[in-house]
Formats: structure tokens, sequence, C-alpha cells
């Protein structure tokens, strides 16, 4: 079975994680997707990125505040 890569235009690295585009979306409106599904998989990097945009949000829901 072949690798799957990363859905981020131009990135050709592996995938770490695969969450919901829309939150995706939300977070980091500047990444361009090489298709339209539902799920956006995302390798290390691109990753790294959402959770540092997402940090402060997931800390309120954590903490029940939303």
């Amino acid at each position: 079975m072949p690798e799957e890569i990363c859905d981020v235009s131009g990135c050709k690295n592996p995938v770490k994680r695969s969450l919901s585009r829309k939150k995706v979306s939300e977070a980091l409106p500047e990444l361009k997707f090489k298709n339209e599904s539902r799920r956006a998989h995302l390798c290390k990097e691109h990753y790294k990125e959402y959770k540092k945009k997402t940090k402060k949000e997931r800390e309120l829901e954590r903490l029940g505040w939303e």
C-alpha cells in the first residue's frame, strides 16, 4: 500500500494526522488543498502549524469556556 502524502498543495511529506477540513481551513485559511474531501490529511509540519494556531482555542475548550 503506498504511503499517503499531505493534502496541502506543493507538500510531498507523509501524513501524520487526519483532521476536519473545515477546522483546518478556519485556522489556516492560507493553505490550499489538492482535493475537496471532508478530511484534511496533514504532514508533521502542517499539523504543528495547525496546533500552534489553535492552541488558545483548544485550551479554552479543555477548561469548558467554549
